[in-house]
């Protein structure tokens, strides 16, 4: 194994990993060359949180996404027939891209790119930014290898935007939205030639050349951001932020409740069993202020489908069944609010959290938050093996786990006290004689 490939694999979690092997299996049984490219490469390189995974095919796509959907039980998030490539989720929350190795040229700015098949290194070249044209192969005979034309790992390491093409930003004008959301999330600074590109790109007005769904798939980009005031706000600063709506203003960015959103977020444990469709409610956040003919202005201009108006439209009505169940005082106990929260959609817990007018579905959610999801990631399996003699293996395990956490929230078992270090020996005085060496 390569030292990309530990690295990779290193940074993986469980369910990133097992979406890799699946793909992987898919590509090996059809005979196809498949690289890892782009953001996962990216962020492992750089020492960020690998986000999602982007993979690269040498050949046609629409076979292997579909296997790999069927078999993933995925759900197909975008789609674009242009570039030939579409965007899965799966149901463990992780997502990937599936794409095929191409080439774009561009008659006009923000135009319909004209798509020939490429090789993985011509694919490479073809990017927005270098940090972006970086593959990993994953086919059996290179496993590992690592393709770097544009020398996207020196640029990560000196933490620089740079545009690959000088008229990368003129052919794609999303890439300016792109630019900014990459400068913002990683704090990189923007090459000299790429901002005046970027200038340039500005002063001729080529932003309103982006097409409605491609203006539409980088909202959900900032919707998932880890911060996605900052962008939003960057965005604001250079007068983009109404490419969305015209209502999106200074005035109407609902900046309180995204940070709101984000002190939330910090209160999350590391390790517990939390997953949410930040999508939905970030767009809840960013169109609570907007009048009815703002909200709709925006959908058209980003000519959103009902499938990806649904999750942040309906929010509030899911939540407001969770609200009857959380506020009732038959949870008079700690491990009833975790069993109550615990099975509940994320996005509906933290909907409640930030809009709920009841001040004690508030406070369970901010215990359970604070108090009982660590003592749930406190509960190792090691514990519960220990005090009931159950294996992890065993169909008997996953109920006397909950029963364990169950027992810990509401005190009636205590948390195990580590043994006690053994006490090294006092240290001879010195002058003392050991073996025929003097302490000195």
């Amino acid at each position: 194994m390569s030292d990309y490939m530990f690295n990779l694999e290193s940074h993986l979690n469980l369910d990133q990993s097992a979406v890799l092997g699946l793909v992987q299996a898919v590509a090996g049984d059809a005979g196809v060359s498949l690289y890892l490219t782009g953001g996962a490469l990216r962020d492992m390189l750089g020492g960020f949180p690998i986000r999602d995974l982007d993979f690269t095919v040498e050949g046609p796509i629409g076979r292997i996404a579909k296997l790999v959907a069927q078999k993933g039980n995925a759900v197909v998030i975008f789609s674009d027939d242009v570039r030939k490539l579409c965007e899965l989720q799966f149901p463990s929350g992780v997502r990937c891209e599936i794409g095929m190795a191409r080439q774009e040229k561009y008659g006009k700015p923000g135009g319909k790119p004209q798509v020939t098949p490429a090789t993985i290194h011509e694919d490479l070249r073809g990017r927005d930014f270098t940090i972006n044209a970086i593959g990993l192969s994953l086919n059996r005979a290179s496993r590992g290898l690592m393709i770097d034309p544009a020398n996207g790992a020196a640029d990560i390491q000196r933490k620089e935007l740079r545009t690959i093409s000088s008229y990368g930003l003129y052919d794609d004008p999303a890439r300016i939205l792109r630019l900014l959301r990459f400068k913002i999330r990683f704090d990189f600074t923007v090459d000299e030639r790429t901002w005046n590109q970027y200038q340039n790109v500005r002063q001729e007005g080529l932003e309103k050349y982006i097409p409605p769904r491609i203006l539409f798939r980088e909202l959900r980009a900032i919707c998932l951001e880890q911060n996605p005031l900052a962008v939003l706000e960057e965005l604001l600063r250079e007068n983009l932020l109404t490419l969305f709506t015209s209502g999106l203003t200074g005035d109407k960015l609902n900046a309180a409740a995204f940070q709101r959103l984000q002190k939330v977020q910090s209160l999350i444990p590391f390790g517990a069993a939390f997953s949410a469709d930040y999508y939905a409610v970030s767009m809840v956040l960013l169109t609570q202020m907007l009048s009815a003919k703002e909200r709709a202005a925006l959908v058209a201009n980003t000519r959103m489908e009902k499938e990806e108006m649904a999750p942040w439209q309906k929010l509030e009505a899911r939540a407001k069944k969770l609200e009857s169940i959380i506020k009732s005082a038959k949870l008079s106990k700690a491990s009833k609010v975790f069993d109550a929260l615990q099975p509940a959609k994320g996005e509906e817990v933290l909907h409640l959290y930030l809009n709920s007018k009841q001040r004690i579905v508030h406070d369970r959610i901010k215990n359970y938050f604070e108090k009982y999801l660590p003592i749930s990631v406190d509960v190792t399996n090691a514990e519960v093996t220990e005090a009931t003699g159950i294996q992890p293996d065993d169909p008997k395990f996953a109920k006397a786990k909950a029963d364990r956490i169950s027992g810990r929230l509401d005190g009636r078992i205590k948390k195990p006290v580590p043994p006690e270090e053994p006490v090294p020996p006092p240290q001879p005085p010195r002058g003392t004689l050991i073996r025929g060496a003097r302490f000195r």
